[in-house]
């Protein structure tokens, strides 16, 4: 995500050059304050509020807070120790760009953040205007909302009401992944940091749930598992799904064919996918946890927003192995990869995975 103090630095820097940058930033900044203005101690929340499902996510979210940084070596700090109100349902809507006959991402570039492949928008509104200006410009654009995001470690992060009711399991995976955004940031490199927070989080998980089956009764224990699993297993589909597509996807905007045909190609591809999720649904309860990304409307900027957070999973899991599931040892081997050049770490991650 974008560092807030980016914003602050650069909303100044560009007061006399272009308003609609100066908008931007300034929509950041002003967002940003807003969510610390709001940001109460969870104590004091705990004590205050009639609402028993916040208090008992609250509850539940302190000691995996508390797991993160003892268990997991993540970050022991004041994130996620308070609590703000947002009074809607995501923090953040996230815009998405690509070609209509591409899937190269659109890039942003931000003081200090560096290059990311979205935009963010505090005002849903506002994300929507700026995806119509994109698709004017003949771009496909995916809006995404965002139900927390990381300023990591310059800020004090607070629980957020867009996610503190979130089930337990989607809890600790949500502080595991924004807790590892505050160990390892790399300039430029979207997929690197989602990648290695994902795979920070899903290995948390892990052992969260192992300490929670000595501690519970073997129900509940068991109900947790099983909730990880299910969640794991749609995960894993849809990443599968979404891999496969973009393969066909790249084939089409590689080959010789007209632009017309490579069209109504891609819609083939689209359609299918939408098959497969009605195909999905109807094994279900009647939904399925991607029906949102479907409802968005499949593109080539869903396919690169998605591909963001799981390519390159597999290798960082690979030298988590490497050093035995040693955490530290990890984070460290990470720290050496990130001082690499982009092409020096993706063949580095390459050999980390085999062949």
């Amino acid at each position: 995500m974008m560092r807030a103090p980016a914003v602050v630095v650069t909303a100044v820097a560009l007061a006399l050059s272009g308003c609609s940058a100066v908008e931007f930033y300034w929509q950041g900044l002003t967002g940003q304050v807003d969510i610390l203005s709001r940001a109460k101690p969870i104590s004091e929340i705990m004590e205050s509020t009639a609402d028993p499902v916040l208090k008992d996510r609250l509850a539940r979210l302190q000691a995996i807070r508390v797991f993160a940084s003892r268990e997991l070596a993540l970050p022991d700090n004041r994130s996620y120790t308070s609590y703000a109100d947002l009074g809607r349902p995501f923090v953040l809507w996230n815009v998405f760009a690509a070609p209509e006959l591409s899937l190269a991402a659109r890039q942003w570039c931000f003081p200090v953040a560096g290059c990311v492949a979205y935009r963010g928008y505090f005002s849903e509104s506002d994300a929507r205007a700026e995806a119509a200006r994109l698709i004017a410009e003949g771009d496909d654009v995916h809006v995404g909302g965002v139900p927390a995001y990381s300023t990591l470690g310059y800020f004090d992060d607070p629980v957020l009401s867009t996610f503190a009711r979130y089930r337990e399991v989607e809890l600790a995976r949500l502080i595991f992944h924004e807790l590892a955004h505050q160990v390892v940031y790399v300039k430029d490199d979207t997929a690197f940091n989602e990648s290695f927070a994902v795979t920070v989080e899903e290995e948390g998980v892990a052992r969260w749930l192992a300490q929670q089956a000595k501690r519970r009764d073997p129900a509940e224990a068991a109900r947790l598992v099983a909730d990880f699993e299910r969640g794991r297993r749609t995960r894993s589909d849809f990443r599968a799904m979404i891999v496969a597509a973009r393969e066909r996807l790249a084939e089409i905007y590689a080959s010789r064919a007209s632009d017309e045909e490579k069209r109504v190609a891609k819609a083939a591809v689209f359609a299918d996918m939408r098959a497969e999720n009605e195909r999905r649904r109807a094994a279900t309860d009647g939904t399925t946890a991607f029906d949102r990304w479907f409802d968005a409307g499949p593109n080539n900027a869903g396919i690169v927003a998605s591909g963001l957070y799981a390519d390159r999973v597999p290798q960082f899991k690979a030298i988590l192995e490497e050093e035995t599931g040693d955490l530290p040892r990890f984070y460290s081997r990470v720290k050496t990869l990130a001082a690499l050049s982009r092409s020096e770490r993706d063949v580095a991650l390459a050999h980390a995975a085999g062949p």
